[in-house]
């Protein structure tokens, strides 16, 4: 199994901290992985993508052209990266900020109202733990467990009050696709 995932939206939306999420709890796991951020001199608001291999056997390179499976924040991003999937591959698209559907019916794509879970939570800080459940439930790429150990490790003194919300975050996303 190799998963070979573009993740990508404006600075600030945490397309990074999915990726780095992905790959932690992969770690965690003993699969081979690898974390690859691309942004824009502007950060929040620019453009972040970050690619992310994810693996049972050793990675011969952290660089693809066409990945498996594409996590999409913003419409810049759907609009860029939707040609470059792979036949019949997986996108999730967060449908609180992008409102077109994916237009390749070879696609399997959901859509994640991950602004709208997070509002609900208190925080639109956790959209992207939204995305990351959503993400889990359709690969099994990791276990749910995994990411949150890796969330309360993550959230450690003051900030261990955030682990309640973020695990719930994760869970509700997770809820999008079943």
């Amino acid at each position: 199994m190799q998963r070979e995932i573009c993740i990508a939206g404006f600075g600030g939306q945490g397309a990074l901290a999915i990726g780095k999420s992905i790959i932690e709890a992969g770690n965690e796991e003993g699969l081979h992985v690898t974390w690859t951020p691309s942004y824009g001199p502007e950060m929040r608001g620019g453009t972040a993508n970050c690619s992310v291999v994810v693996s049972d056997e050793p990675i011969g390179s952290p660089v693809f052209e066409h990945p498996t499976e594409l996590i999409v924040m913003n419409l810049p991003s759907l609009l860029k990266f939707e040609p470059k999937v792979v036949e019949n591959g997986l996108v999730l698209v967060n449908s609180s900020v992008v409102t077109q559907k994916v237009s390749r019916e070879d696609l399997t794509a959901y859509y994640i109202p991950c602004v709208e879970i997070a509002d609900e939570l208190g925080n639109q800080k956790v959209a992207n733990m939204v995305m990351t459940g959503a993400y889990v439930a359709a690969t099994h790429a990791v276990k749910p467990e995994t990411v949150e150990e890796m969330i309360k490790e993550m959230f450690t003194g003051r900030k261990a009050k955030l682990v309640p919300m973020n695990i719930e975050a994760f869970h509700r996303g997770m809820e999008c696709i079943k």
